[in-house]
């Protein structure tokens, strides 16, 4: 689990026990309880099987593909695909491929419903970008509706294994992955996925 659930749980509990000693009423005890309940469950961090097979591009978060679509940037053709993060989701991030980080970027912004298209230019968000030996890939933490924090552990030179846990986006979010636009698509939409163990993509033999 988070430490963030710890926090807001025991916090929670503190107050239902307060109540409790002071009321004794159990209807006014049973919602403080509850959300306790809710914030130990939402900070779940679940271990994950991470694949080993070189070249693959696993996705950096658990939710929902949205879309998968082939972007113009300054370094060119990229493929992007988003995901969308409810607030029912485990929101522990992981790298989506091994390598040095050579961009940790931040931004402040809206907070748009992170399903809208334009929530990917104007919502508070983290840009990283992993160099992976021959090629890289980048990926954003965009904030939603209901995010209010970003949480990014990483630092420009930091050397990281695929699937490694690297910070969380708190409550309903979005994570976009911009990878080479030659890589062999292994998801589509509609489909759901799991952080650092779900594969996205996978390089050319040639660029491994």
């Amino acid at each position: 689990m988070v430490r963030d659930g710890y926090f807001y749980g025991l916090a929670l509990l503190a107050v239902a026990a307060v109540v409790w000693y002071t009321t004794h009423i159990t209807v006014l005890v049973t919602v403080p309880v509850l959300l306790a309940a809710f914030f130990l469950w939402f900070f779940r961090d679940p271990a994950r099987r991470v694949p080993a097979e070189p070249g693959l591009i696993v996705s950096p978060g658990d939710g929902k593909v949205e879309e998968t679509d082939w972007i113009e940037t300054t370094a060119g053709t990229r493929l992007r695909v988003t995901i969308f993060l409810n607030v029912f989701d485990v929101h522990v991030n992981r790298v989506p491929v091994g390598g040095v980080v050579t961009l940790v970027e931040h931004r402040e912004g809206l907070f748009l419903n992170a399903m809208r298209p334009d929530s990917a230019v104007h919502n508070e968000q983290t840009l990283i970008t992993i160099d992976a030996g021959g090629y890289e890939v980048s990926f954003k933490q965009i904030a939603g509706l209901l995010a209010r924090r970003i949480v990014c552990n990483l630092e420009p030179g930091d050397r990281v294994e695929r699937g490694q846990r690297m910070g969380l986006i708190k409550f309903g979010s979005r994570v976009d992955v911009l990878m080479p636009a030659d890589v062999a698509l292994r998801v589509k939409v509609g489909q759901r996925v799991k952080g650092g163990s779900s594969v996205l993509a996978a390089m050319p033999a040639g660029k491994i």
